[in-house]
């Protein structure tokens, strides 16, 4: 038996409500998750649970505002299990890219005039621009740790000469949300401590796909978001608990200055917060062990195993495609994320297509990650067409996807144009 056949796909995907949903009588197939997976009804259920029995904001001495710092404290320890870290480094948010200009903002002190941060382009710009604006502000240098266009990956032989012994910052990115490369950060992380600069993770296209143990990482600074692995729009960050006490961060007055409530500014998204330990939940419940980091990581390990299975089979197709030009590393470990051009076709005409002859959700564009669009020159042609799978997606649906593909190809490639 394969593996993908002992996955529990149907009960997976009775745990994702979207998935019923149906245009002009088709089935939605949604194919999109490195924008945002579908959210899980266990994320649904704990929101509205909050919200039913009585939404607060905190340190009453009333009972709906006391549960609202519990199931806060209990988020938190949810989230330390799943990443592997501690429940008072976890701190929430807006979104990844809001707690990153926060955070660089409150770096300020630390980084002077003739410093050097580091960034890479390969990254999507929630990683990059922080740091530039950081590095602006204060007149230090940027450079950037730069795209192997053949590999897909960074040039991590050129470790030694980017970062310095003046490189105060470095910023790298787990995994590409546009070609699924999963960066080895040890190397990074390494180089960086013995220059004694502060190491910054984005996390976010990693956390879905990817077990995570920030401690052993030893990381400084680790970003990711909710929505990405099936919760609500919420941001977490994790920070170094040495690095989170001294942290000097904008704040109201008579808000609380200790971790990690200091980076919480205002009222947070409490019914969004109680969705994040549904997301987690459902993670858990994939897996086995005693302790809810083991169902985690086992859980999480099911996810990328059977995500591997599929990526595949959508990979060996997409290689078969003399049209199709697929940016994604030929070895090395990879999410299930896809990023292709078809030539002589613009990307968005192609996703309008599928959306409309298909029902398939999949995005166009450049993802924000910019720089790699730039070097990699795919902006005459409108960007990528990305295709990014999740747990809840089917060997099924990928068989319509490449159906629709070729019968695209098929039809409109007398009309190709070359850019």
């Amino acid at each position: 038996m394969r593996l993908a056949d002992k996955f529990p796909i149907e009960q997976v995907r009775e745990r994702f409500p979207s998935l019923s949903r149906r245009d002009d009588g088709r089935q939605v197939i949604y194919f999109d998750g490195p924008g945002g997976t579908q959210m899980v009804d266990f994320a649904l259920e704990s929101m509205y649970r909050y919200i039913r029995n009585g939404m607060a904001n905190l340190h009453g001495t009333f009972n709906t505002s006391a549960d609202t710092d519990a199931m806060l404290e209990k988020g938190r320890e949810a989230v330390a299990d799943l990443l592997g870290c501690k429940a008072n480094e976890v701190a929430f948010g807006a979104n990844m890219t809001t707690h990153a200009f926060a955070i660089a903002r409150s770096l300020a002190g630390f980084i002077n005039e003739g410093d050097e941060i580091v960034v890479t382009e390969l990254d999507h710009r929630a990683n990059v621009d922080p740091w530039i604006t950081l590095a602006r502000d204060q007149g230090a240098e940027i450079k950037f740790l730069k795209l192997d266009s053949d590999k897909y990956s960074l040039k991590l032989d050129e470790l030694d000469q980017i970062v310095t012994p003046k490189t105060k910052l470095v910023a790298v990115g787990m995994s590409s949300n546009v070609t699924g490369t999963v960066t080895n950060l040890n190397p990074v992380i390494k180089r960086a401590k013995e220059v004694g600069a502060l190491t910054v993770v984005d996390a976010v296209h990693g956390v879905p796909h990817l077990p995570i143990n920030v401690q052993e990482l030893d990381c400084d600074i680790l970003l990711c978001s909710a929505y990405k692995f099936f919760g609500p729009h919420v941001g977490i960050a994790v920070v170094r608990e040495s690095l989170f006490e001294k942290l000097p961060v904008y704040k109201l007055k008579p808000a609380p200055a200790e971790i990690p409530y200091k980076l919480e500014t205002g009222t947070q998204n409490h019914e969004g917060i109680a969705g994040v330990m549904g997301a987690i939940q459902f993670i858990e419940e994939l897996g086995y062990g005693e302790t809810r980091r083991e169902r985690l990581l086992s859980g999480m390990h099911a996810i990328d195993e059977y995500e591997q299975e599929l990526a595949a089979e959508v990979e060996n197709f997409l290689r078969t495609l003399p049209e199709v030009t697929l940016y994604r590393a030929a070895s090395g470990r990879k999410t299930p994320t896809f990023a292709f051009t078809i030539e002589g076709h613009h990307s968005r005409e192609v996703t309008a297509w599928l959306a409309k002859n298909y029902n398939i959700c999949v995005a166009d564009g450049d993802f924000y990650a910019s720089t790699m669009a730039e070097v990699l020159d795919v902006y005459p042609s409108g960007g990528w067409v990305r295709i990014g799978l999740a747990p809840y997606n089917t060997k099924e649906e990928i068989q319509q996807f490449k159906t629709g593909l070729k019968a695209y190809i098929e039809q409109h490639q007398k009309n190709a144009v070359r850019f």
